[in-house]
């Protein structure tokens, strides 16, 4: 079942700031992992990434624990 988007949660409206102003993001998995770029989309469950090598990276939400500008 698919959850409807909530633009009015501020998880949501932080995510879209960033992608907006074209902010470098970190995001770091729950892995330990560590994606770096640029924010391009977001959805319900997935956000994707755009490296320095121009390559976009999906990440399902619930494998981030945190994104923090950089």
């Amino acid at each position: 079942m698919i959850t409807e988007f909530d633009t009015s949660l501020p998880s949501i409206r932080q995510v879209q700031n960033l992608i907006k102003e074209g902010a470098s993001i970190q995001i770091k998995l729950l892995t330990g992992d560590l994606v770096t770029g640029k924010m391009i989309w977001q959805d319900v469950q997935c956000l994707c990434c755009v490296d320095e090598r121009n390559q976009q990276i999906t990440v399902w939400k619930q494998a981030i624990a945190y994104i923090k500008p950089i």
